[in-house]
């Protein structure tokens, strides 16, 4: 019998001892879970970088917000390649005439962009004015607070500003804003303000009705803009048609660019090309424009 209970009791004895380093282990766990949740509350930010770490994501950050305007120099490294895959130095020329004209293109996109944000800014400066008025305060408090809410305004923000909380001559203020490019809407806004004031009008209604207006041109808008979508993708496909080109060919064994940089022949191509693909690229956006501010 005492011979019988010998195993039984080393067994329950490992038994023990396993489930005691379980347990420690779990609770080793927990502890360590523990800790780490509370260096997340403590270091909110996360652990201590190194400088070489911050100086680096720094230099980066700074390197993409120059890049970023400054992308039409971008041209150049992309020319430098070609002109090392063709073996001529006239790519180099065609890149550095094509950042003055890249440039350019990216400055007009940039205006048309800030032109429409500041459109939709005058739509949301009317019904932030009209909910002011509604909820019970004056017209100038109203225009102060709608003027705060979206700095829609611009350099014109304190002209108006202080036309509004000083009784000056609000329309003629909002008239004068309204002539920057983008914030037409404010002399439908002058307009409204003017017959209020002189003829006792409504203010709330009429801006409410303008507002409608304007929502409603910017969607004729937006709508145009998405059909004539197509007709910009067109024009993206055909410009792209001689890269496409250059690619099959070089696929084929032709040597595409020795050909086009290297014999008169090829030049010729080239200088032919170029100007049709220039002519063809203002025409086509010249129709695409005209169709958008029709």
């Amino acid at each position: 019998m005492s011979g019988g209970g010998a195993p039984t009791g080393s067994a329950t004895s490992v038994a023990c001892a396993a489930a005691l380093c379980a347990g420690a282990a779990a609770w080793l766990v927990a502890a360590r879970d523990h800790g780490r949740q509370r260096a997340r509350v403590l270091f909110v930010d996360g652990p201590a970088r190194s400088p070489l770490r911050v100086w680096r994501e720094r230099a980066g950050a700074r390197l993409l917000g120059h890049l970023r305007e400054r992308r039409e120099w971008l041209c150049i490294p992309v020319a430098l390649l070609v002109a090392v895959l063709g073996a001529s130095v006239l790519p180099l020329f065609a890149g550095a005439v094509a950042v003055p004209l890249v440039r350019r293109w990216l400055r007009g996109r940039a205006r048309r962009q800030e032109r429409e944000r500041r459109e939709a800014g005058v739509v949301a400066l009317c019904g932030a004015v009209v909910g002011e008025l509604r909820a019970g305060h004056e017209p100038g408090q109203a225009l102060l607070a709608a003027v705060r809410e979206t700095g829609v305004l611009g350099a014109a923000e304190a002209g108006v500003s202080a036309a509004a909380r000083f009784g000056g001559d609000v329309p003629a203020a909002l008239g004068q804003a309204a002539r920057d490019p983008g914030l037409d809407g404010l002399a439908g806004v002058a307009a409204c303000w003017r017959v209020a004031v002189d003829g006792g009008a409504g203010l709330a209604a009429g801006l409410d009705r303008l507002e409608g207006a304007l929502r409603a041109e910017r969607r004729r808008r937006e709508e145009l803009r998405a059909r004539l979508a197509g007709a910009w993708s067109t024009v993206a496909v055909l410009a792209l048609l001689p890269v496409l080109g250059l690619g099959l060919g070089a696929a084929l064994g032709a040597d595409p660019l020795r050909v086009l940089l290297h014999t008169p022949v090829g030049l010729a191509c080239v200088a032919v090309g170029g100007l049709l693909e220039a002519a063809g690229l203002w025409w086509a956006g010249r129709i695409v424009r005209a169709g958008e501010a029709a």
